[in-house]
């Protein structure tokens, strides 16, 4: 990643940052995540990486007692716009409404994305979950054609987790897309799905020591890509590191 992008991107979190705590009333927290990934996937898409080589990835975030909470997070990218040497960066901006009893959970909101270096990538996403026990169901919505995807493309998902002893914690996400064949950047084809599975996750994960610190194995199962292409399984390590900054 070029030198010139990181400064703005931490600029923003910090700044979000900073409004969050100076408007955070009694009761709400705000918290930041730090993380070093050995490639970056997406969605399952093995076999084009956001980011084939390391990446970095962090973000903060804003919690109200009432359950409403906003957020941003960052992450570089391998590639950026063909008339350009600057590699990308990915920014999400992210705001919603969620809650949990003992048995129930449930979460209400929508991102946007907003990509540096890179040309008609931005997009807004509504997104909604609920949730019974350990498993939760969740989908997001695209709100508009751009060059990822077309208007309508839903990307499914339903995932738990859970400790498994000794310190180790076990999660598994399976995500499934339901697809608009038609849009401005990707126009109909006969290659084309109107829906596919698109990948399984299962992640290990344990402490380091006492440091705070996560290590994380993720096994990714590929599935398909919108037009059918079968996608590669990968392993993913990281290391996350998750911190308070006001509580």
């Amino acid at each position: 990643m070029k030198t010139a992008i990181k400064p703005l991107a931490l600029a923003t979190a910090f700044s979000i940052a900073t409004l969050a705590a100076a408007i955070t009333p009694a009761q709400a927290e705000v918290s930041g995540n730090i993380g070093l990934f050995s490639q970056y996937i997406l969605r399952g898409i093995t076999n084009a990486p956001e980011n084939d080589n390391v990446a970095i990835q962090g973000g903060v975030d804003w919690a109200g007692a009432s359950g409403l909470y906003a957020g941003y997070w960052g992450s570089n990218l391998g590639y950026g716009d063909p008339d350009s040497d600057t590699k990308g960066f990915e920014n999400d901006f992210y705001a919603g409404w969620g809650g949990s009893t003992d048995l129930l959970s449930w979460d209400i909101g929508a991102t946007y994305y907003y990509y540096l270096n890179i040309s008609d990538f931005n997009a807004f996403e509504p997104k909604g979950s609920f949730g019974v026990g350990p498993a939760t169901l969740g989908f997001k919505y695209l709100a508009e054609d751009v060059a990822w995807g077309n208007q309508g493309d839903t990307y499914w998902t339903l995932d738990a987790s859970g400790d498994i002893g000794a310190g180790f914690s076990l999660g598994g996400v399976i995500g499934y897309y339901v697809y608009e064949t038609d849009g401005e950047f990707i126009p109909e084809s006969d290659d084309a799905k109107s829906s596919a599975f698109r990948h399984f996750d299962i992640t290990l994960s344990h402490a380091i020591g006492n440091s705070g610190a996560d290590a994380n194995f993720t096994y990714i199962v590929g599935g398909e890509d919108r037009f059918g292409n079968d996608q590669d399984n990968q392993m993913v390590f990281s290391v996350t590191y998750g911190f308070d900054i006001l509580k």
